[in-house]
């Protein structure tokens, strides 16, 4: 799989697209997206990430200062009080300067919490306690079940030890770090795990300060993956079922909103196209799937579909838009 490396002279914009950059849903929650790749197969993947992807044929690096230019201007128009959730739809810990980019949004005035999602696979001693130094403020970890030949097949690589997953998720625990446990909840395959991962984050003492545990719904999505024997829930169905049957279970909120993590509306940067708009796209870059290209238009990024490789200057017009990320058609 290609790596493109997304710097200043590219001169593409790191607003406008779901792979990479800074993504503003009107919150004081920003995406920080430094890199994309990931390092396992899970066979639930809602984006189909991984060495053995049927669909994704680039994978992006963002320049750490590029990179923080972007996030120091949003941060300013949001105002106090942001927080920095470095996510992926890979693995954040595969971005070769994550310690930096760390202890510099800590640096940022507007900036009062960084946090990152990660799958544990890369987290050892000593890499804990360079995130702890640089000043992490939350892991949330990826951890879908403690069983040792279930987590293994839905990591989907053969390598994955959940003993090594579970002896980083306690040194996080015992560090100035705090640890959410963030397991996906699979209907029909690991419904026997959720309540051990619930005991789990209860025993190695996640949740310093926000909670323990966040069990996220399963999604299907038309280009990611979708185990065999899963049950697709209704939201209703997930809340009033599943989370409502664990709370009483343990005793323990499970039922989480933005608030329980200091999260509150802010203005959104505003957008710079409308549904349907037709615009001229300057195509600078590969896609992130076959038959894409990233265009520039605006100063934003344009996904562009159906699109040929080097076109150069194209009318397109923007099929898909929310939250600034911009999808177009070229016509």
């Amino acid at each position: 799989m290609a790596i493109f490396h997304i710097t200043r002279e590219t001169r593409i914009p790191l607003v406008g697209c779901l792979y990479f950059g800074v993504i503003d849903r009107g919150t004081n929650l920003l995406q920080v997206r430094p890199s994309c790749i990931c390092n396992l197969n899970c066979p639930f993947c809602s984006v189909d990430a991984g060495p053995d992807s049927r669909s994704r044929v680039t994978n992006y690096f963002v320049e750490l200062e590029y990179l923080l230019d972007w996030i120091r201007q949003i941060a300013k128009f949001k105002g106090p009080g942001v927080e920095c959730h470095i996510d992926s739809t890979g693995e954040p810990m595969l971005y070769h300067q994550i310690v930096e980019l760390i202890n510099a949004l800590k640096e940022i005035d507007e900036v009062s919490v960084v946090s990152m999602q990660s799958n544990g696979t890369l987290l050892d001693t000593t890499k804990i306690n360079a995130l702890e130094n640089a000043g992490l403020d939350r892991v949330n970890l990826s951890i879908m079940a403690l069983n040792p030949v279930l987590a293994k097949q839905l990591a989907g690589v053969s390598w994955y030890d959940i003993e090594q997953i579970k002896d980083a998720a306690k040194k996080i625990a015992a560090s100035q770090i705090d640890l959410l446990i963030a397991p996906v909840f699979l209907p029909g395959i690991n419904d026997n795990e959720i309540p051990k991962l619930i005991e789990f984050s209860q025993e190695i003492g996640a949740g310093k300060i926000w909670p323990p545990i966040g069990i996220q719904k399963f999604e299907a999505h038309k280009l990611g993956r979708k185990p065999s024997g899963i049950k697709v829930q209704t939201w209703w169905k997930f809340y009033n079922r599943s989370i409502r049957a664990w709370e009483e279970q343990f005793s323990l909120k499970l039922m989480l909103r933005p608030q329980d993590f200091g999260i509150e509306k802010r203005p959104m940067l505003p957008l710079v196209f409308r549904k349907n708009e037709k615009t001229r796209v300057d195509i600078k870059g590969p896609g992130w799937i076959r038959g894409e290209q990233l265009g520039v238009a605006k100063d934003r990024v344009v996904s562009v579909l159906n699109c040929p490789v080097d076109a150069g200057l194209i009318r397109a017009k923007i099929v898909r838009l929310k939250h600034n990320i911009y999808v177009g058609m070229p016509y």
